[in-house]
This record gives structure tokens, C-alpha cells and sequence, in this order.
């Protein structure tokens, strides 16, 4: 018969099972039950004895236990009893020592506080502000009185049980006697016996009568202070957990400070003008490498601000600029961009209910060895990606995810300040990352000349188009622009490295925005996107990196850190911090959160110097703030997202079919629909057909352009060979979903957007040249490629 599991042991619990106990070299190890109580233990050939027959017991006060192999210990009582016990397993094995050394520790102290109180009286109450150990005493005393009075109960109940017995025995004699002489000696044996049942019984009750007045004596006592004791251990959780906050706040105060440029950090200019130099910014270069060595770059902390600065008069104080007067005390108590003569825009016609749920995602096991099998003797370039690492939306589509959490930039229009404007900027270019914690999915890789368009119109105030202008590498542009007072521009060009165990993934490319009111205009690039455990474990994502956010218009500056994961840190994970300063460096507000839940901000009032850090003397630049403020917070996952491949609520109506929308919309894109329906080995073998398709027709643009090149020579053979298979690799993936680079350009123009340079960043860009939308309206797509 198994027995049943058996629990964790706590102290002063009775811990029960079987063990395996030597008996000698003839029998060997022998299955008893064992029972641990008060100190003692105790065992038994079966259950069934332990309400008459003990075999041993030990005390453990004085025993000594030694483990000898995973399921092998031995109990040692000084030589004169020596248990050899073995349990079924390691961990059977050790809920039994954990249990004996619980009930040792416990016997131990039982047994001293005995000997520390064996001449005191145990039934007196104790003085006035005795002592913890003094209460646990009398308590003590009083289990010992109490003990024996059980001890007596128990002889009682013998002593009844043995006369009862021979009662019992003498009226059964005395039916079988026949009247006649020996009649008087037997009616007087059963008095005797009568008698002395009489006695026995009158002192068993009298005991019992003994044992519950004492009960009940001290009953309400104990219930007393066992409610005292748990209010006692109340408050101290609630002080601790206090003194913990406190100690974690500290601890991220002082060890989770962000690198500030050194010109953002001069003390001359925390009360007074500009600063006088600028710092080297060559300190930080290495830091995404160097994870560990934090305490070797500058820092910085933030405290609270002195209370004078919370409720300022109309003068100024003294050392501080009158810029931060009665603006903060506006600040400390209202919207940062609250501006009461905003008009709200009114929704003239009703908004479209989009949909709230996609097909869940089919349990399909991905097998990487049959995924190769399959490609056994095919070429390299007929070789597709299965659907199985995507998720089914386009790169177009996870790129129109930045817009998201749009209202920011909304909020950030009103503000008066380009400063604070400059930290709605900030939570946005934050916030386009919340999407992407548990979206290990690869996206579809678009085709060339794929678009995907995002009216919100109605709902949000913008619409959005993104094209896919360049397969080598691949580029895609996107532009935004919404009706209240902003224009969000991009184009991503995606690099990757392999390193093994994860995949790194740089977008390559600058973020314009600008807002139409002040003309303030902002860039921005995005950080690294790290894929760790590609071979083996569980895909998970890691933000990291730096983000300098500029206003070309004003100087100011952001500087944002994405602090890389660590096994050893003992910050916050996924955490992100930034200063945001005017162009003179000086700091306005410090910005803090993470990137997968919510950014607070906090005004800087004054900033100083801390002391050094780190080897080479380099110090910490000290802010005092006032209270942080919370300027963006995640949305809520709908119900079901780990069914529906975490997709957000907008994540969800992406995909939406739309009858309007351009040919070339992600929306008509095969594979990516049956892929959502969860018909994926139908989606696999269109998968293929549009590669090579794109294929195909990369190749007949390449020749149309040698001819172009060539009006009147003949192509020589070779060459075209040579551009052949060059154009063959044309929409083959590589790792992580990144086309595989082709030696051979060819002369593609996008439809919707033009090649530019940007006068602002030098980089050479695609720019939205109008026409999409006009085309929408007249429902006129002639001019749209057949790429599906």
C-alpha cells in the first residue's frame, strides 16, 4: 500500500512515515513507521501498534545526526542506541533531516529553558514587564503541570481498565457458581472488586476534574497572549516590509543612476548662466559592452526637492534662477499639458467598431530537424522559412505599432514648453517598445512594393501610410501625420547579427517628428532589439542601448538609456532612465521607468555634484526633484493575448480586412491571412509561390535595365548567368527573417515615396510625395504592381 506524500515539516508539527531501519546482517533493512513528537522519536513494526506497542525511542536533545549517502543517514544517542535509517529517496531523505534537526533545535531549547527555571514556582504569575523569555517559562511550567496530570489520567485509566477487567471475570464466575457454601466467598470477591472500581473510578474523575480546571484557568490567558504574540508579529512584517521598500528605493537610488554627458552636469550652472564647456561624450562608448563596470562612468541620483521649492512666493530665493519660480509651483500642481483653451476635436461620424480577436494560434510543434529534412536536395534559393517562427502581421504593420500610444504625441503639441514637449517625445519613443516584451514572433518579410496604410481618423486623428521601398537591404518608409498638429516620419532598414546563442537586431535609420504650432523638430534612432536563446530555451526579448532625442529647432536634448539585462543586477529589469536639458546642458526634468510598463518624469530644481566614484574619481551629478509624476503607462493586454500571439488591442485590428485599401495592402497578403486562419502548411506553400514570384520578376527588371544600359549590344551569355543567380536569391531569407543581400542592383523606384537627402541628418531617406490617399478617394489603383 503507497503512502501518501508527505508534508513539508514546520517546527513543532508531528512528522509521520515510514522508514527503512537496520536490524542485522540476517534481515537487513526492515520497513517500520516512524513518529517524531516532543523531541522523541519513536517507531513501530505497523500503525496498528502505536496505541500499545513501542519498539524504541530516542531522545533527540542529546542525538546526533549524520547523513551518510543521498538516502542514508544514522541517529546516534551517545553510543547507547544507534538508529541506521534509509528513506525511499534524496528528498524523502531530507524532509526527514529537516524535520529531526527542527525537533532537536526545539528539544534543546525546551531543555534549558527547564534547567533555567526549575526552581521557580510554576504556577505564579509573572511581575510587571517580564520578559519574552520569562512568559515562554511559565508557559513552559504550566505544559509540565499540565503533562502530568495527563500522566496521571493515563494510570487512572489503567488501573480502571485492570479492575474493570477483573470485575468482569468475578460476575462470570459468580453466574456459574451453584448455591451452596462457597456462595458467601465468592459475593464477597465481587464487593472487593466493586470497592475497588468505585475507588479507582472516583479518582479518575477526580483528576479528570483536576485537569480541566486547570484548563480552564489558563485558557483565556493563552488566548490572550497568542492574540497579542500574532498583533506583535503583524506589525513587525508591516515594519519590515517598510524598512524593505525604503532599502530597495535606496539601493535603486544610489546603483541604478544613468551616464550623464559631462556637459549636462557642470555646478556652475545649476544656479547661474550657461556653462562653460563642453564634456567628451568618448567616456560612454564602450558601455554597451561593459555592462558590470557601471561604477566607472558618470552618474546620476535624484532626491527630493527641498520643501521651499514645492510652494514658491513671487520672489526669487536666492542662488536660484527666477525660470523656475512660480512655473514649477504650476507644474507641481496641474497636467504638465493641460491648456484649458485647446479645442477638442468632435467626432462628426461615428467611430468603426474594429474587432477584438483573431483565430488562436495552433498548437503545431515546430520540429527543426524535419524542417531540414525537407530541404535535402532542393536549392538554396527554393528553400522558404516556414510560417511556423512568424506571427501573422507584416514588418509594415509592426512598424505602424510605434503609433500605438499616439495621444502622447497629441498631448505634447499643447505644451507651451519645448522642454516639456520634449518629454511627451520622450515617452512616446519609449513607449513604441511595450509592445514587443512577449512578441518573440518573426513578422512577415514584405514583398517589394508591399504598403500597408492605418486610417485612425476618426478614432485617434491620423492616418499612416508604410511602403516597402528597398529589398537590398531592406527599407521600409513610413509617414504619419495627424489633425492634431504633428507629422511622424521614418524609414527602418534592418541589420542583424548572429552571435550564437542571440540575434541582434539594429534598426538603422533616423525618426523625424514635427509639430505644426511651434515647428519644433525632433530625430531620434531606435536601440538594438536583442533575441536571446535561438538554438535551445525559451525566445525572449531585451531592449538596449542609447537614444539621443534632439530639437533641431531649440537645442534641446534627451538623452534616453535602455539598460541591458543582467543576471546579476539587482535593479529593475528593462529599466530606462534620461535627463532632458537645454542646449546649454543644463537639466530641466529626469525621466525614469521601464520600457514594457509605464515612464514617470520629475522636475530637476537644483543639481550638485555627488561624491567620487568608481577608480578614477569620477563623480555622480545629484538632482533634487520634485515629486515624480507618471507620464505613460502600458495598456492592458486583452483577454486570451497569449492565445492570439500577444498581439495588443491595436496589434488585433491590424489585420482587419478593409475593402478600400490599395492591392499592394499587407491585408490581401496570402499567406499572411491563411497563417492567421491557422492554415499554416497552406500558408507555407503560398509562402513559396510569393518568393518566387518576387523572384522572377526582380530578374526581368534586371534585364530591362541591362537593356536600358545596352540599347544595341547583345548580352553576353555569361553575364546574364551571372545576374541569374545572383537574382535567384532575391526573397530568400536569412536568419531572423533578413533577405540575404544580392550582388546585383537593380534600378526600383518606390511608388509612394521618393529618394532624398535630409538636410538635417545627412542620411539619404524616402519622403512621402503624395498621392495615396487621393488615389484612395477616387478608388483609382492602376498604378499599383501585382505582387500577390
Amino acid at each position: 500500500m503507497s503512502e501518501p506524500k508527505a508534508p513539508t515539516p514546520t517546527p513543532g508539527d508531528t512528522y509521520k512515515g515510514w522508514l527503512f531501519k537496520w536490524t542485522n546482517y540476517i534481515k537487513g533493512y526492515q520497513r517500520r513507521w516512524f513518529v517524531l513528537s516532543n523531541g522523541l522519536l519513536s517507531y513501530y513494526r505497523t500503525q496498528a501498534e502505536m496505541g500499545h506497542t513501542c519498539r524504541g525511542t530516542i531522545n533527540l536533545a542529546t542525538a546526533n545526526i549524520v547523513v551518510e549517502d543521498s538516502c542514508n543517514f544514522i541517529i546516534s544517542n551517545g553510543g547507547a542506541q544507534t538508529y541506521h535509517l534509509k528513506a525511499s529517496s534524496e528528498v524523502e531523505r531530507q524532509r526527514w533531516i529537516t524535520a529531526l534537526e527542527l525537533a532537536k533545535a526545539k528539544a534543546v531549547r525546551m531543555q534549558a529553558e527547564s534547567d533555567d527555571s526549575g526552581d521557580e514556582c510554576p504556577m505564579s504569575p509573572p511581575p510587571a514587564g517580564q520578559s519574552g523569555a520569562s512568559r515562554n517559562s511559565e508557559v513552559q511550567s504550566t505544559l509540565r503541570t499540565l503533562g502530568s496530570k495527563v500522566e496521571d489520567l493515563s494510570t487512572c485509566n489503567d488501573l480502571i481498565a485492570k479492575h474493570g477487567s477483573a470485575l468482569q471475570r468475578s460476575l462470570s464466575e459468580l453466574e456459574g457458581v451453584k448455591l451452596g457454601g462457597d456462595t458467601g466467598d465468592k459475593i464477597r470477591q465481587v464487593t472487593e472488586r466493586a470497592t475497588l472500581f468505585r475507588i479507582t473510578s472516583n479518582a479518575m474523575i477526580n483528576t479528570c476534574r483536576d485537569f480541566l480546571a486547570l484548563a480552564q484557568a489558563h485558557s483565556k490567558r493563552w488566548q490572550k497572549a497568542l492574540q497579542a504574540e500574532r498583533e506583535q508579529r503583524v506589525r513587525l512584517e508591516e515594519t519590515l516590509e517598510q524598512l524593505a521598500k525604503q532599502h530597495n528605493h535606496l539601493e535603486r537610488a544610489f546603483r541604478g543612476a544613468t551616464v550623464l554627458p559631462a556637459s549636462q552636469s557642470n555646478p556652475a550652472t545649476d544656479s547661474k548662466g550657461p556653462s562653460s564647456g563642453k564634456g567628451d561624450a568618448s567616456d560612454e562608448d564602450d558601455e554597451n559592452e561593459f555592462f558590470d563596470a557601471m561604477e566607472d562612468v558618470q552618474e546620476f541620483i535624484t532626491v527630493p526637492a527641498d520643501p521651499k521649492y514645492h510652494r514658491r512666493s513671487g520672489s526669487n530665493v536666492s542662488g536660484i534662477s527666477s525660470e523656475i519660480g512660480m512655473d514649477d509651483q504650476s507644474l507641481d500642481e496641474q497636467s504638465l499639458a493641460s491648456n484649458p483653451e485647446s479645442p477638442q476635436p468632435q467626432e462628426l461620424e461615428p467611430v468603426k467598431k474594429r474587432r477584438t480577436r483573431i483565430p488562436d494560434k495552433p498548437n503545431y510543434s515546430l520540429n527543426l530537424w524535419s524542417i531540414m529534412k525537407n530541404c535535402i536536395g532542393k536549392e538554396l534559393s527554393k528553400i522558404p522559412m516556414p510560417v511556423n517562427f512568424n506571427e501573422p502581421i507584416s514588418m509594415l504593420q509592426r512598424l505602424s505599432e510605434d503609433l500605438e500610444y499616439s495621444e502622447l504625441l497629441d498631448k505634447a503639441a499643447k505644451c507651451q514648453s519645448s522642454l516639456e514637449q520634449l518629454c511627451y517625445v520622450a515617452a512616446f519613443t519609449v513607449s513604441s517598445y511595450s509592445t514587443t516584451v512577449h512578441r518573440t514572433g518573426k513578422p512577415f518579410n514584405p514583398l517589394l512594393g508591399e504598403t500597408f496604410e492605418l486610417d485612425r481618423r476618426y478614432e485617434s486623428g491620423y492616418r499612416s501610410l508604410c511602403e516597402q521601398v528597398s529589398h537590398h537591404p531592406p527599407a521600409a518608409a513610413h509617414h504619419a501625420i495627424s489633425e492634431r498638429g504633428w507629422t511622424l516620419r521614418q524609414e527602418i532598414t534592418l541589420a542583424s547579427k548572429f552571435r550564437g546563442k542571440y540575434l541582434s537586431i539594429m534598426p538603422l535609420g533616423s525618426i523625424h517628428c514635427i509639430f505644426e504650432k511651434s515647428n519644433n523638430h525632433y530625430t531620434w534612432k531606435k536601440v538594438t532589439t536583442t533575441v536571446h536563446n535561438i538554438i535551445v530555451g525559451k525566445l525572449w526579448i531585451d531592449q538596449s542601448g542609447e537614444i539621443d532625442i534632439i530639437n533641431h529647432q531649440t537645442g534641446d536634448r534627451c538623452h534616453l538609456k535602455f539598460a541591458p539585462y543582467s543576471y546579476f543586477s539587482r535593479d529593475v529589469a528593462r529599466k530606462v532612465t534620461g535627463v532632458v536639458a537645454d542646449k546649454e546642458g543644463k537639466a530641466h526634468y529626469v525621466l525614469s521607468g521601464t520600457w514594457d510598463e509605464k515612464m514617470e518624469f520629475s522636475r530637476v530644481m537644483q543639481s550638485s555634484r555627488g561624491g567620487e566614484n568608481g577608480t578614477e574619481g569620477r563623480q555622480k551629478t545629484v538632482y533634487q526633484t520634485l515629486k515624480a509624476r507618471e507620464i505613460w503607462k502600458k495598456n492592458p493586454l486583452p483577454d486570451g493575448a497569449e492565445n492570439m500571439y500577444y498581439f495588443s488591442d491595436l496589434a488585433l485590428t491590424l489585420n482587419e480586412q478593409e475593402d478600400s485599401v490599395a492591392p499592394t495592402d499587407s491585408r490581401r497578403r496570402p499567406d499572411q491571412r491563411l497563417m492567421e486562419q491557422g492554415r499554416w502548411e497552406e500558408a507555407n506553400a503560398e509562402k513559396q509561390r510569393l518568393e518566387e514570384k518576387q523572384r522572377s520578376v526582380r530578374r526581368e527588371r534586371e534585364r530591362e535595365a541591362a537593356r536600358t544600359a545596352n540599347p544595341t549590344d547583345e548580352i553576353d551569355a555569361e553575364e546574364t548567368t551571372s545576374s541569374d543567380i545572383s537574382s535567384s536569391i532575391d526573397g530568400m531569407e536569412g536568419p531572423y527573417g533578413s533577405p540575404v543581400k544580392s550582388a546585383h542592383q537593380d534600378n526600383y523606384r518606390a511608388l509612394w515615396f521618393e529618394r532624398t537627402d535630409d538636410p538635417l541628418t545627412g542620411e539619404q531617406t524616402h519622403v512621402y510625395k503624395g498621392g495615396y490617399w487621393e488615389a484612395k478617394d477616387h478608388g483609382s489603383w492602376e498604378i499599383c504592381p501585382d505582387i500577390f
